[in-house]
């Protein structure tokens, strides 16, 4: 599940949060991922970890969701 707030947003996998990210000067820091991102690639960053928790670090969902964040 995704919890979304104004300067946080928080996944959780069966009750134990597994991936955290809050805004700072605009922009959204993922514990998940290694650059700045916008609200909506934080919120798909997320959800990939969100995915991956659930099904495993292949699931092809994930896989093709990280396709679309920037990585540099």
């Amino acid at each position: 599940m995704i919890e979304i707030k104004e300067a946080q947003m928080t996944a959780t996998h069966q009750g134990v949060v597994i991936a955290k990210a809050v805004r700072v000067d605009g922009a959204w820091h993922a514990t998940t991922w290694p650059r700045p991102l916008t609200r909506n690639e934080a919120i798909t960053a997320l959800a990939i970890a969100e995915l991956e928790a659930a099904n495993g670090p292949h699931d092809p969902v994930a896989a093709s969701l990280r396709e679309e964040l920037p990585c540099d």
